[in-house]
């Protein structure tokens, strides 16, 4: 099976990214989001990270990992700090059910846990999103509760680094 890599997202990723937002799997699962990229690919705020997964050389996701606590656009309103919080996609169709999702979360888990004050992760799939609120709870999230973030009502699920650590 092959690997899954990630590097930083930049300014050349901008078509692929927006070719990816018009694929019908991921308008189901983020209906509401402009993420502007012209502009956020320009933008390197010290509290996140935006990455786009590979296999030999194909971009097939992306991943952004923030800190929810310092963000910007106070998304996740007031958070404690030590907290991480990941948005994941597959980008083209063909992409889904080869097991890509699960290596970009460990990736990204294991990266968030890499920080020794980290000690929980957050992720917000749409509360009617029953495959994916599966999918991280295999990974180890435990839901917290439903919240609506802007026009959608969400999951909110939490992993502890306990858990993490101990799976």
């Amino acid at each position: 099976m092959a690997g899954v890599s990630v590097r930083d997202a930049t300014l050349d990723d901008v078509a692929l990214l927006r070719a990816w937002d018009e694929e019908a799997h991921v308008i189901a699962a983020d209906p509401n989001d402009d993420w502007q990229w012209e502009e956020e690919l320009q933008r390197q705020p010290d509290w996140r990270e935006m990455w786009i997964a590979e296999v030999d050389g194909r971009p097939v996701g992306f991943l952004q990992i923030i800190d929810p606590a310092r963000e910007d656009s106070h998304y996740w309103g007031d958070c404690e700090p030590d907290l991480r919080a990941i948005d994941i996609w597959i980008g083209p169709a063909d992409a889904l059910g080869k097991g890509y999702g699960t290596r970009m979360m460990r990736l990204a888990i294991d990266h968030c846990f890499a920080t020794p004050e980290v000690r929980a992760i957050l992720i917000d799939p749409l509360a009617r999103n029953a495959r994916a609120r599966r999918f991280y709870e295999r990974l180890g999230f435990a839901f917290v509760e439903e919240r609506t973030f802007g026009e959608d009502r969400c999951a909110v699920y939490q992993l502890d680094r306990r858990t993490w650590e101990g799976r």
